[in-house]
């Protein structure tokens, strides 16, 4: 009698498919084709002197890191582009939230590269949160048209916290796009405020974009900025509000000659505008050149080119202290304990600050 076979049982288990992968082998391949390369400083400046993109974006990125590493070769770039820069026309565009400055940009700049074959670099300045210090960085899906344009760069980079309505190395920024080739730089500041002089210190010629109809005009901007504007420029003159931007522009017209004289010469100007319809546009523009022209001719161009290098200086030399003291290995291990104790309340903020400079001093001497 032959032997019964086992049963297997009810259930069997069958061998399935083998699962994929969960990252798609080529998708790999791809980004490590793909993967950024590391330029030596002359690497970097000659993919910047022929307008090299991508290169372009990278230094500028590099600049803007706050690692150690990337320090020394961001100083080296900018050393070798800063005899390249100083080619172009420095605008600094500010204005009260609604103005639609990136709106303005987007117009301004196509017009600028359509008709007149500028080339244009835009250095969007998005605030950064202070809880988690991200930004939106929109601006570039405003400008729709520039965005697209091959005669126009848009970098938007966070405000960082920074004072001034710009980015901490927003400077060093307009630097390298000099030395690339872009013959205007607009710099949107993250808004009006008592802080703009930084924006102001860095430029040619400052901006200042207004709406009306938004109460007491006046009222929506500060002293400082109407002594620093060399144009305002009321937005939105279009449809029902042509009549109230008017009147806004003899009330700025009005105001503006309450303050002294610009040691530059110039007139400062309120003119109207509208993105939308491309009203006025034009003007802004012809206005921007007779600036220019005219500083250039009494010398005061020159000049104030002059004095910004001289607070670049200082501007480099507070940065080098900064990056200097933050970096030393005696700072950085006294740094946690001291800031423990300030949250605690067992020191003063001024205690803490003068054992930390007194280390840092000691050790340097």
């Amino acid at each position: 009698m032959n032997k019964p076979k086992e049963s297997s049982g009810a259930l069997s288990v069958q061998r399935g498919v083998s699962q994929p992968p969960s990252v798609n082998p080529e998708v790999l391949r791809i980004l490590k084709r793909n993967k950024r390369r590391t330029y030596t400083a002359d690497q970097y400046a000659e993919g910047i002197f022929r307008g090299d993109r991508s290169i372009l974006s990278q230094a500028i990125t590099l600049v803007e890191s706050s690692l150690p590493e990337h320090y020394e070769l961001a100083q080296e770039v900018i050393e070798r582009c800063l005899p390249a820069s100083s080619r172009s026309v420095r605008v600094g565009i500010t204005g009260v939230p609604g103005a639609g400055k990136s709106t303005f940009i987007d117009t301004f700049g196509t017009m600028l590269t359509h008709f007149y074959g500028r080339k244009l670099a835009v250095l969007a300045i998005d605030p950064s949160s202070q809880q988690s210090h991200g930004s939106i960085m929109g601006d570039k899906t405003r400008m729709e048209r520039l965005s697209i344009n091959p005669d126009a760069f848009i970098r938007p980079s966070p405000s960082a916290g920074t004072l001034g309505g710009v980015a901490r190395k927003t400077r060093e920024t307009l630097i390298l796009c000099e030395a690339a080739g872009f013959d205007t730089i607009l710099i949107e500041t993250v808004g009006v405020g008592q802080s703009e002089t930084a924006a102001h210190s860095m430029v040619d010629f400052f901006l200042v974009l207004m709406i009306a109809g938004a109460g007491d005009e006046l009222q929506g901007i500060k002293r400082g900025i109407m002594e620093m504007a060399d144009t305002i420029a009321i937005t939105k003159s279009d449809g029902n509000n042509i009549q109230k931007t008017n009147l806004a522009k003899t009330e700025y017209q009005n105001a503006l000659h309450l303050f002294p004289p610009p040691p530059s010469g110039w007139t400062p100007k309120v003119l109207t505008c509208s993105s939308k319809e491309e009203r006025g546009i034009l003007d802004i523009w012809m206005t921007i050149c007779d600036y220019v022209n005219l500083s250039k001719s009494n010398g005061y161009f020159w000049e104030r080119r002059r004095e910004q290098a001289v607070t670049r200086m200082h501007e480099t030399i507070a940065d080098c202290l900064k990056y200097s003291f933050y970096s030393d290995p005696g700072i950085s291990a006294l740094l946690p304990a001291l800031e423990t104790k300030l949250r605690e309340g067992e020191m003063t903020s001024y205690k803490a600050a003068a054992a930390l400079l007194e280390n840092y001093l000691n050790r340097e001497l």
